[in-house]
């Protein structure tokens, strides 16, 4: 049976991890549970090394360059330990990916699209890494020299189990949770590997099911099915679509998360059921759990947040939906998005502030 071939996504994680992502991914937990077993101390940097290695097995050697030039520019702007001049570097070199001379360049390195979309995909989440170790090192990096330095750095953005596609994970976590040795028990490792596979196999299961029998994307595509559908029959098109989205992502998270678990660290929660979800406010903070830690921590309760005045408060919301926006490519129907996004979580928070007055509450 022909499935829909109109999700992108999937069929391009799906085509990449059959060919080669899964082997690497299974030659990191092999050196991973080695190293935990023989030179716990050593973990990082084995990590690190293998990190690099699938890189430039995967990417290349340019496409290994183009992230290390990336990760030794942003740790020398870190150097001047100011926040501002750190973002601005980590927007110029987003912005590098959208510059059509330097998209060419890169295009002739790869003899596929799929290869070229490989290292841009890999290289727009490895900014956000990037930018999350330099303005950790903006904040602690005098006091905390040792934990900041670039072989860290290196190790944080090389660390393969979140390489190409997330999730995201803030380098203060991650350094943290990397130092802490733990006694190692291979039987606990392998329960927890053999019930992660299962549950992941079942997840993805359902996805080929969906993508199969359903063929959302591809009735979205045509408009004339969508202008003969009723409006209830509209709604739960758009109802299977978050649903299949929800449940693509527990396989895509999930496998990183599961080597994560094997590497002693915790994982983001996995995205929670667009179906328990009622509120804009709630699917961001429980959906992309890690992306959602990175905007708070980086962007938003540095710019005020909600300790603010409304109109800070209404700033560093705006100003966290427009980098979102950008960081997912930053066209036009992007900015829709975000800018829609944005004015669902202002109303919603400003209805729980009036609600929350007294007189309101006692006409209530």
């Amino acid at each position: 049976m022909s499935q829909d071939p109109m999700d992108f996504e999937w069929s391009y994680w799906i085509e990449w991890g059959r060919e080669r992502i899964l082997w690497l991914l299974a030659g990191h937990l092999l050196v991973s549970q080695v190293s935990r077993l023989l030179v716990e101390k050593y973990k990082p940097w084995c990590l690190m090394v293998y990190g690099m290695a699938a890189c430039w097995l995967l990417l290349g050697i340019k496409g290994f360059a183009v992230i290390f030039l990336h990760a030794t520019i942003s740790f020398a702007v870190a150097q001047f330990q100011l926040s501002l001049l750190t973002w601005l570097c980590s927007l110029i070199l987003l912005s590098t990916l959208h510059i059509p001379a330097v998209e060419e360049a890169k295009r002739k390195w790869y003899d596929t699209e799929n290869e070229y979309y490989l290292l841009l995909f890999t290289v727009s989440v490895r900014c956000l890494f990037c930018t999350s170790f330099s303005l950790e090192y903006c904040w602690h990096g005098p006091a905390q020299k040792s934990s900041h330095s670039f072989l860290w750095m290196l190790a944080y953005v090389f660390y393969y189990p979140t390489f190409h596609n997330g999730p995201l994970m803030n380098f203060d976590e991650f350094s943290k949770q990397m130092r802490r040795q733990e006694a190692f028990s291979l039987k606990t490792n392998l329960s927890i590997l053999i019930v992660g596979i299962i549950r992941i196999f079942f997840w993805w299961f359902l996805a080929e099911l969906m993508i199969h029998l359903m063929y959302i994307h591809a009735l979205y595509s045509s408009a004339p099915p969508l202008e003969a559908a009723s409006y209830w029959a509209l709604g739960g098109l758009a109802l299977a679509q978050v649903l299949f989205f929800y449940v693509k992502y527990l396989v895509l998270y999930g496998v990183p998360a599961l080597l994560l678990q094997m590497d002693g660290l915790k994982p983001p929660a996995l995205p929670c059921c667009v179906s328990l979800m009622h509120s804009f406010t709630k699917m961001w903070r429980s959906f992309d759990v890690g992306l959602h830690r990175f905007l708070v921590r980086y962007i938003y309760v540095p710019m005020g947040g909600s300790q603010s005045s409304l109109l800070g408060t209404l700033f560093s919301t705006a100003l966290t939906f427009a980098f979102v926006s950008y960081w997912h490519g930053g066209q036009s129907y992007l900015w829709y998005w975000g800018a829609l996004n944005w004015l669902g979580v202002i109303v919603e928070n400003g209805v729980k502030r009036i609600l929350s007055v007294s007189v309101i509450q006692d006409l209530i």
